[in-house]
């Protein structure tokens, strides 16, 4: 993409969006209404147009019972206007009240979600997480027929193995099923495995367009977290935690570089090495405040030379395999 540039496909979507979506995890959770709206309209105003949401966005905050972050998103569409100009995704399947893929589950999550952002179709609807007790040709089956409704513009899919996608790509294939056409994986800097191993070589194949989450790693990305001591207490903390080591520290080091001669955050760089990995999009980060976002949105034009990929390529490639998911 050419500096200056801000708009790319979504796959074959047929959607154009900012190469970085906004990360909705926070809204409901560690920014409430107006912060979150704040952060919305801060987006928006740098060009921004995807806007990442679950509806279990936060059942996990005690007093909280999903849905929070997809109330929040659907109240700022209704005060703004803007529901033509901006991009939604959501995703089903570990809502306490809809929990698994089921049809019958998949078409009143959805319901759910629509009445909660106050819209009649999400543009991209991701199966949040697979439901092995579900047959999978059901649940394709489900989003096709939510699709068919006019509900949902794509199929997607977050946290699927390579070998599931493939399945559910097979199925929509015998069935004439629209196939999946969006992944959302866990994939950074610091965790590159197992995304580049299994699941890439699917979704090159498949022409699926990637949109990475935690492209920060919880925030160890952004070069805060350099001792143990600046961890601190907290689940981002803790998630951030699993980073830290020589091989995590050593990525550090080659970003700051990276960053230092671009004049840029840490963080921008981060984000702008995963944009230019073979079929991501938009990788997806999430800001708390409106302060966090001129380093988020900067990624999408930084370009990095050939020699600064291959350096944060070759640091990256030594950190162990770490296991999370969200």
């Amino acid at each position: 993409m050419e500096a200056g540039s801000s708009m790319t496909q979504l796959g074959r979507t047929g959607i154009d969006v900012f190469p970085l979506v906004l990360g909705g995890n926070t809204f409901g959770w560690t920014s409430d209404e107006a912060s979150s709206h704040e952060v919305l309209d801060a987006f928006v105003a740098g060009g921004g147009t995807f806007i990442d949401t679950s509806d279990n966005y936060s059942a996990f905050v005690p007093g909280n019972s999903g849905g929070e972050s997809e109330t929040i998103i659907g109240s700022w569409l209704a005060a703004r206007k803007n529901r033509d100009s901006v991009v939604i995704g959501t995703k089903v399947s570990i809502h306490p009240q809809f929990q698994g893929l089921a049809a019958d589950n998949v078409a009143a999550a959805a319901d759910a979600s629509l009445k909660r952002l106050g819209t009649d179709y999400i543009d991209v609807y991701y199966a949040h997480r697979d439901d092995a007790s579900t047959p999978l040709a059901e649940t394709a089956g489900a989003f096709e027929a939510l699709r068919k409704a006019g509900k949902i513009r794509a199929v997607a899919l977050s946290n699927y193995t390579g070998a599931r996608i493939t399945e559910w790509l097979e199925i929509a294939r015998r069935e004439g099923y629209e196939p999946p056409a969006v992944l959302q994986p866990d994939y950074n800097l610091v965790k590159r495995l197992p995304y580049e191993r299994e699941i890439a070589p699917v979704a090159t194949d498949a022409g699926i367009a990637v949109v990475p989450y935690f492209a920060l790693a919880s925030g160890f990305l952004t070069g805060k977290y350099r001792r143990k001591e600046d961890f601190g207490e907290g689940p981002r903390q803790f998630l951030a935690n699993q980073f830290f080591s020589d091989a995590g520290l050593a990525v550090l080091d080659v970003l700051e570089e990276v960053a230092s001669a671009h004049a840029a955050e840490i963080s921008t760089v981060a984000i702008a090495w995963l944009r230019g990995r073979p079929e991501v999009v938009a990788p997806i980060a999430s800001a708390r405040t409106v302060g966090q976002l001129p380093a988020l949105l900067s990624s999408a034009t930084l370009e990095l030379t050939a020699d600064e990929t291959a350096a944060l390529d070759e640091a990256s490639a030594r950190v162990g395999e770490r296991q999370a998911e969200y």
